[in-house]
């Protein structure tokens, strides 16, 4: 099957989209298919040999180290770049909405070299006018960024409210597009029932297929560091808890000698940064970012507890990072983390979420007791080797391609006869 898998930004440290289209497009391809990934900047860094990249450029109003800046007049080449750029300057995000654009005046030149189009979270109109070419189009939401919005606009001071809403106005367009492409991927089930509720779409749309993970990469190690918790999440991000992590560190601390890994880019003098400083556990906890994969998994199996205490996820791929890895968890019972590690107790201690009582009392537990983590250690490995592959979410994705192909082939005769 030939394949284009759209994907509006593709490095893999902007997080899961880009591991997911890494990973996805190398599985495709050991099945024997041919893909082709549409990327807009940052462009991805490492890809399959097998995977070729078409650079859709944008304005890149976001790059380091110069975020939202003002393009010279020389840049502007189109009416998609003006609205890019206004869009920006209005306080607006563009870029799901204008990377669809481009793509789809790229595949409308090129429309006999693919079977199937795979969008990867942009939701932008632009599929539709894909889909209008004939091509059979399929979407993958990780979970409605309509959560993200709630709890944004919640966390905000009562200034920002009206900017965070509408920084995530293009929710809207994703909900309206969502309800014009039959055929949905998604990560989980709870992800599911919340798009379904949130987007308006019929379940029967939705076809779930979990994230996956390179166990020969990411596996157990001898080699742990005593005290170490580690926790990978965008840190300035109040979805993902990481405020609460960092309290229950300022009160574990006092017993125990820790050392906190948090992978992620912090924002210089930002919300996570001053917290840390006003908990005075500067000396304990470590940010990195742009890590490698080998470099990430190394750091992982050296943990003794991973933290992912988050309000809300709808899947979780360092959850299964840290399975593989043999790292005991503890994490929130909040969104699909329990769907991803299992009931409590099996292979991850859940907590309420936001608690940050029983997420210390937690933490303190496994910190204690040795026996334990290695139990829970090698109960999440092994349910990441029997749940969790790329060459299993790959097969599971190429038959959704194939029912996209079916309605498009089935409708287009319709319209013959």
């Amino acid at each position: 099957m030939r394949i284009a898998l759209l994907s509006y930004r593709s490095k893999t440290h902007c997080g899961g989209q880009g591991v997911y289209v890494r990973h996805l497009s190398a599985g495709l391809a050991e099945l024997g298919h041919q893909v082709e990934v549409f990327s807009g900047q940052p462009y991805p860094e490492i890809l399959d040999p097998r995977i070729k990249l078409t650079e859709v450029p944008s304005l890149d109003l976001y790059r380091e180290p110069d975020p939202f800046r003002v393009p010279r007049l020389g840049e502007m080449r189109d009416h998609i770049d003006a609205l890019e750029l206004l869009t920006m300057w209005t306080a607006g995000f563009p870029e799901p909405r204008t990377f669809t654009m481009r793509a789809a005046r790229m595949l409308a030149r090129r429309r006999d070299e693919f079977d199937v189009v795979h969008d990867n979270q942009s939701l932008g109109t632009g599929l539709l006018k894909i889909a209008d070419l004939g091509l059979p189009v399929v979407a993958t939401v990780h979970h409605p960024i309509t959560r993200d919005r709630l709890v944004e606009v919640a966390a905000a001071t009562w200034w920002r409210k009206p900017l965070v809403r509408r920084w995530y106005g293009f929710a809207e367009m994703q909900k309206r597009v969502a309800r014009r492409i039959p055929e949905l991927l998604t990560v989980s089930s709870s992800s599911a029932a919340d798009i379904a509720e949130d987007f308006g779409v019929a379940p029967g749309q939705l076809h779930v297929v979990p994230l996956g993970v390179n166990t020969e990469l990411f596996k157990p190690s001898a080699r742990q560091v005593s005290g170490r918790i580690i926790a990978i999440a965008s840190a300035d991000v109040p979805l993902k808890g990481i405020s609460h992590l960092l309290h229950a560190v300022a009160r574990l601390r006092v017993e125990r000698n820790l050392d906190v890994q948090l992978v992620s880019k912090l924002e210089p003098n930002g919300p996570t940064e001053k917290l840390i400083a006003e908990l005075g556990i500067s000396d304990i906890v470590h940010s990195s970012s742009g890590l490698s994969d080998a470099e990430l998994a190394e750091l992982l199996a050296s943990a003794e507890v991973a933290c992912i205490p988050s309000l809300y996820e709808g899947f979780s791929l360092p959850a299964v990072e840290a399975m593989a890895s043999g790292t005991p968890i503890v994490a929130s019972r909040a969104g699909a983390l329990p769907e991803v590690v299992g009931n409590d107790g099996e292979c991850a201690r859940l907590v309420r979420p936001a608690d940050v009582d029983e997420l210390t009392a937690v933490l303190g537990q496994l910190l204690d007791s040795p026996l334990e983590r290695r139990r829970l250690g090698a109960a999440g490995r092994q349910r990441a080797v029997d749940v969790f592959s790329w060459e299993s979410v790959a097969a599971q994705t190429v038959s959704v391609y194939e029912m996209a192909r079916e309605r498009v082939g089935v409708r287009g005769k319709s319209a013959d006869r």
